[in-house]
């Protein structure tokens, strides 16, 4: 093995966080990564982890080889993208991690044209309700919901999407008043709960004065953790949801769900694909999120942002 194999086995190692995920993505036993691992450490007369077949803990000079190395396996991916021939040949591990909702319906099924595109790539697609760390998880793309809060990352833009309050039309035709988000009291919400609580609170904004805004408290007698549930529920004419627009705008467009108060918005939450700075970053990386900006308009339609709400917005 050359230094490069093994820098570039190190670092598979220290993404995937043990020796027994590492046997499992490469392919090998586990006596069979051990073995290398322990050859490695002989070749470089150095201690580089802590291990169980469970876990893997970086010594301060695995730290360093890993940083060290990850820097000279950045310039040769570098090197070899810019000499042109190369340029199309997408290869390598691709790790991105998306919501369980959002991921099925649009992440995973462009993840599936784009690997027919480059099938040199090893692509991997982690669905969770909470986002993954990228650092400590190996991942490549973090798609999230929101403004990232971690500075350390740089944040695309690819999705405009906000919260719309909705109902069935047979919902809609016997239901009390609702003329200010206050009036959602009265009503029967569904409720999806993240956390325990016996209650949810909804936010708006005036779409005229974008200044201006409202938190509700709303309670109703159905309830779950499950986006793809709250929205069967409002269907079903259970009561009204508070949705994403990427996930009730087919829906709306054909009447099974109405929407409620449109002069009182939900808040923002657009989708970024994240990734860590880094001096170069990988052509698969930046292909994929372009890929995701070009093909999400044909599956997500444009939502309409009110000019005052656009003002003094930041592009990530």
């Amino acid at each position: 093995m050359t230094p490069l194999d093994d820098l570039a086995f190190f670092q598979r190692l220290a993404q995937a966080g043990s020796l027994t995920a590492t046997a499992r993505e490469l392919g090998l036993s586990l006596s069979a990564v051990s073995k290398r691992l322990q050859r490695l450490e002989a070749r470089l007369g150095v201690s580089l982890a802590a291990r169980t077949t469970r876990r893997l803990t970086l010594t301060a000079e695995g730290e360093r080889y890993l940083a060290r190395g990850g820097a000279i396996l950045d310039d040769l991916t570098e090197l070899e993208e810019s000499l042109g021939d190369h340029r199309a040949e997408l290869s390598g591990p691709l790790r991105i991690n998306a919501t369980f909702g959002f991921g099925r319906r649009h992440v995973a099924p462009l993840l599936s044209a784009f690997r027919t595109r480059h099938p040199r790539l090893e692509a991997s697609l982690e669905l969770t309700n909470f986002p993954l760390g990228l650092a400590d998880q190996g991942i490549d793309i973090g798609i999230r919901v929101g403004e990232p809060p971690d500075s350390r990352l740089v944040a695309r833009r690819f999705l405009v999407n906000r919260r719309i309050l909705c109902a069935a039309p047979h919902y809609v035709a016997d239901m009390p008043p609702l003329e200010e988000p206050a009036d959602l009291a009265r009503h029967p919400c569904l409720v999806l709960r993240e956390i325990a609580s016996d209650y949810a609170v909804w936010r708006f904004r005036r779409r005229d004065a974008p200044s201006e805004e409202r938190a509700v408290k709303v309670t109703g007698p159905m309830a779950s953790n499950d986006g793809e549930v709250i929205r069967r529920l409002a269907r079903d004419g259970h009561g009204i949801a508070l949705r994403s627009w990427w996930d009730v705008h087919e829906d709306l467009g054909t009447g099974r769900l109405v929407e409620l108060l449109p002069e009182w918005q939900g808040v923002r939450a657009d989708f970024h694909a994240v990734y860590d700075r880094r001096r170069h970053v990988p052509l698969r990386i930046r292909a994929f999120i372009a890929y995701l900006e070009q093909e999400m308009p044909g599956r997500v339609p444009t939502l309409d942002v009110p000019p005052q709400a656009r003002q003094g917005e930041s592009r990530p």
